[in-house]
């Protein structure tokens, strides 16, 4: 349960004017959570779960493709 409230918090954060060093840590503790999640997913098969791991996801893909240098409106 802590770990879906962690999950949720990171998802509330502000992520404007941020560093490459914040980027770098947000896309590894988006990484983190994934993963932990989907351990707990594998057991409990939880629909709430997944959507959180999409969730997830999308925000840690969006600060990759900035990382890489790639324009945001692709």
């Amino acid at each position: 349960m802590e770990l879906i409230n962690r999950a949720l918090e990171f998802e509330q954060r502000k992520m404007r004017s941020l560093s490459t060093s914040d980027r770098v840590k947000i896309s590894r503790e988006a990484k983190a959570l994934i993963l932990d999640l989907n351990q707990i997913y594998k057991e409990q098969k939880d629909q709430k779960i997944m959507d959180i791991m999409k969730r997830l996801t999308v925000i840690k893909r969006k600060v990759e493709k900035r990382l890489k240098g790639a324009p945001l409106t692709a």
